[in-house]
């Protein structure tokens, strides 16, 4: 990705929406998967919203929606980049880039706002300062950064208003939920990487010297801290399913969806033990149409039994990046 000092030609709606199609295509078969289920208007913007933060991941990493990370060259450089194309989408300004483009268009039709995004570039920001959490709640607050805000500005894309600050926890909690998976899922790539996000307080209670993390000797206790891990993501999980429950059937039916597939992952990971790691683990297309069903199902009964907030609420989280 080049960032164009040029006036750019400004793009359709239609062909900044074709440009998110393709990339969440790419990039995401189990997000892709559930956004089917909104209806149209909420499915593009839904996708409009995905380009933009799979943008920003691909241009802080050196990525191509995924895959070996790059060499990570000038990080405050590509962490400027992303912060000067997002204050330009912002401002309506074009930028020449499809999903930043697409962000200004989403902003022009749904109360997302400036502060929501920096709020997910913190993300970015704590990579590119080689940030490692060293507690439970400082991974929770890269969760945040990376996830729950992204959760925070989904609810708002569907329609949930600023002022409902218990459904925006909710729809955040989901997004911390979704990045616990990831990271358990992800240990040995990012291990690979050298990028650590589970709390270093948690392998020292498991004697697992540093850099050590992954190595075979010490996977048994990397299997416990995983679960963990998952234990934690499930109540937030729980949580999310009564934000859910307040949102139109579609939208209910999409985001239920979404917490079937993604907690199915961390729940393969649990239960594949020390090979977790062996292959990435994956749902397939006949798991997720399962989930799919059981999410409907799920939508259309009554409200889930209020769940008690399992950790740090988005306002704490967010309150540690400016303290």
């Amino acid at each position: 990705m080049t960032f164009h000092r040029a006036t750019p030609q400004r793009l359709s709606r239609e062909e900044l929406v074709e440009a998110a199609r393709v990339s969440i295509r790419k990039g995401s078969a189990s997000f892709r998967a559930a956004s089917r289920l909104f209806d149209r208007t909420t499915r593009e913007r839904v996708w409009m919203l995905y380009a933009w933060c799979r943008a920003c991941d691909d241009l802080a990493d050196d990525q191509d929606h995924g895959g070996a990370l790059g060499p990570g060259l000038d990080p405050e450089s590509r962490l400027a980049t992303i912060r000067t194309l997002t204050e330009m989408a912002f401002a309506g300004e074009q930028t020449g880039e499809p999903a930043f483009d697409a962000l200004g268009q989403l902003a022009r039709e749904v109360p997302i706002t400036h502060a929501m995004a920096e709020d997910v570039i913190a993300g970015f920001a704590l990579d590119a300062a080689e940030w490692r959490p060293r507690s439970e709640t400082d991974m929770l607050r890269y969760c945040y950064h990376v996830a729950g805000a992204v959760g925070v500005m989904m609810a708002a894309v569907m329609g949930v208003p600023e002022g409902d600050e218990d459904t925006l926890d909710r729809a955040c909690d989901l997004g911390i939920a979704f990045q616990l998976n990831n990271i358990v899922r992800d240990v040995a790539e990012d291990d690979a990487a050298d990028r650590r996000y589970l709390p270093v307080e948690w392998t020292v209670e498991e004697d697992i010297p540093p850099g050590e993390l992954t190595k075979p000797h010490y996977r048994a206790g990397l299997v416990r801290i995983v679960a963990r891990a998952c234990h934690l993501a499930s109540g937030y999980e729980a949580s999310a399913r009564v934000g859910a429950a307040r949102l139109q059937f579609r939208q209910r039916w999409a985001i239920l969806s979404a917490a079937n597939i993604y907690g199915a992952i961390g729940r393969k990971v649990v239960a594949r033990g020390d090979h977790a790691w062996d292959h990435r683990v994956r749902t397939s297309k006949a798991e997720k149409l399962r989930l799919v069903a059981a999410a409907a199902l799920a939508a259309m009964r009554r409200s889930p039994t209020p769940a008690i907030a399992p950790g740090p609420s988005r306002r704490q989280l967010a309150a540690l990046a400016r303290a």
